[in-house]
C-alpha cells in the first residue's frame, strides 16, 4: 500500500514537472501556403501606373520561443514571399529604372519581394478560452520590381532593387471555442508614416490535431492581406496588395 502510494505521488511529481517545463517555455514551428491575388501600381514618381498580375501561391515560414522571463518579451520571426508576375499594355508613356515605355507597349512586370518580420511580443493574456499578444514587428523589406517589353529580344528590360526596415505595431488574438478542439484567431502588424502605409494582417480558424505533453500539432485556414504602399523608398514608389485564402500547419514542443 505504501509502495503504491509512493508510486502514484511520484507519477504526480513527474507529471507536474512536465507541465510545468511546458508552460514555461514554448518552441513553436509553422508554414503556411498562401494562394493570393495581386493587384496594384508602382513607379519611380507618386504618378502610379496600374500593372496586371497572375495569382500566385506564396510561402510563410516562423519559428517562436515563448519563456517566463519577467519583462524580456517573447520572439517570433516569420519570413515571406511576395512573388508575381503580369503582362500589361500601357496606355500611357511610362518612365521607370532610367528608361522610357511609350503608350501602347505591351510589357511583362514581375515582383519579387521577401518580408522578414522580426516580433516582440508581450503575452498580455493566456488562458485556455482567449489569449492576447501586443508588441512590435521590425519588417524587413527585400526585393525587385522588373519591368520589360513583351516579345522583344532586344527590348527595353529594366530592375528596380529596394530594400528597407518598417517598424510596426504588431497583435495577435485568439479565442477558443469549448469542447471542440477549435480556435478562432486574428494577428496583424501595421503602420503608417510619412506617406507610406503597411499592413499585413490575417483571421481564420485552427484546429487541434494533436494535444498532448510531448507535441501539439495545429491545423490552421484562414484569409491573409498584405498591403505595400510606399512612399519613395529607395526611389520606388508602390501601392500593392496581396490577399487570399492560407492554410498552414504549426507545431508546438
Amino acid at each position: 500500500m505504501k509502495k503504491t502510494a509512493l508510486l502514484l505521488s511520484l507519477s504526480g511529481v513527474l507529471l507536474s514537472s512536465t507541465v510545468q517545463a511546458d508552460t514555461l517555455l514554448g518552441l513553436y514551428l509553422g508554414a503556411d501556403g498562401w494562394r493570393t491575388s495581386v493587384d496594384g501600381s508602382f513607379a519611380n514618381t507618386d504618378q502610379l501606373q496600374a500593372f496586371n498580375f497572375d495569382d500566385k501561391t506564396q510561402t510563410s515560414y516562423y519559428v517562436a520561443l515563448e519563456h517566463p522571463l519577467p519583462l524580456i518579451p517573447n520572439i517570433r520571426i516569420q519570413r515571406n514571399k511576395l512573388e508575381s508576375s503580369g503582362s500589361t499594355l500601357l496606355a500611357n508613356d511610362f518612365s521607370f529604372g532610367g528608361d522610357d515605355f511609350t503608350n501602347g507597349t505591351q510589357v511583362e512586370n514581375q515582383t519579387d519581394i521577401t518580408s522578414t518580420d522580426y516580433v516582440l511580443y508581450y503575452e498580455v493574456l493566456d488562458n485556455e478560452l482567449f489569449s492576447l499578444d501586443l508588441g512590435i514587428n521590425g519588417k524587413y523589406l527585400d526585393g525587385s520590381i522588373a519591368l520589360s517589353e513583351a516579345s522583344i529580344a532586344d527590348g527595353i528590360a529594366v530592375q528596380q532593387d529596394f530594400s528597407q526596415w518598417v517598424p510596426m505595431v504588431y497583435g495577435a488574438v485568439r479565442v477558443g471555442l469549448p469542447l471542440t478542439g477549435l480556435d478562432v484567431f486574428a494577428q496583424g502588424s501595421f503602420v503608417s508614416y510619412d506617406g507610406s502605409q503597411l499592413y499585413d494582417a490575417q483571421a481564420g480558424i485552427a484546429y487541434a490535431l494533436l494535444d498532448n505533453l510531448a507535441i501539439d500539432m495545429t491545423l490552421k485556414l484562414g484569409y491573409r492581406q498584405v498591403d505595400l504602399q510606399l512612399d519613395d523608398i529607395d526611389n520606388l514608389y508602390t501601392d500593392l496588395s496581396f490577399k487570399g485564402l492560407f492554410a498552414g500547419v504549426e507545431v508546438h514542443f
